[in-house]
């Protein structure tokens, strides 16, 4: 701890002029400043084994960057009538249905790999980053494994209860295995 206070003593204001520089909102770099002390305070003791600690300082804002700009990008302002807009009960019976008829043997079909890190991340809210601790895994490994996973799921889904989806993506039916009855109307 004491060395992580000392790295960002020395390093704080020259990482916050770096982000500056960089970020399209200067009122953003306070938090991405604090996603990156935060990040290297889950490092704990493994900041120890860091050969360059100012240059992997670097790195963990720059990757903060990038990720909070790749979200930045997803994102779409909501409407302002956003309260008066109702959801398809549909598709919310057809996510809850199916979850209670298909998910739980789909995942005892998955392998122990695939299977723990959707429990993990996915139902059970773990993050990535700690999944990846977890794991003895970088987090790009982590974010990999997540992906493959949740796309065999996807897939075992899809023939094991004949998953069908709207335009949008979302679940609109199934067939649970079963029985012949559709999951929704």
């Amino acid at each position: 701890m004491n060395n992580l206070l000392l790295l960002w003593a020395r390093h704080e204001t020259e990482v916050r002029r770096w982000l500056l520089s960089r970020a399209p909102a200067a009122q953003e770099v306070d938090d991405i400043l604090q996603d990156v002390f935060l990040k290297a305070l889950r490092q704990g003791a493994g900041l120890e084994q860091v050969e360059h600690p100012r240059a992997w300082l670097f790195e963990v804002a720059r990757n903060t960057l990038t990720d909070r700009l790749r979200v930045g990008a997803r994102q779409v302002p909501l409407p302002d009538d956003i309260e008066q807009l109702a959801l398809p009960e549909v598709a919310v019976d057809s996510v809850d249905a199916l979850a209670q008829a298909c998910l739980p043997r789909v995942l005892d079909e998955l392998d122990a790999q695939d299977r723990e890190a959707i429990e993990l991340c996915d139902l059970q809210g773990m993050d990535q980053a700690t999944y990846a601790l977890s794991q003895n895994i970088s987090l790009s490994a982590a974010k990999s494994r997540i992906q493959r996973a949740r796309k065999r799921m996807r897939e075992r889904m899809t023939v094991a209860c004949q998953v069908r989806f709207d335009d949008a993506g979302h679940v609109s039916d199934f067939v649970p295995r079963s029985s012949s009855i559709s999951g929704a109307g």
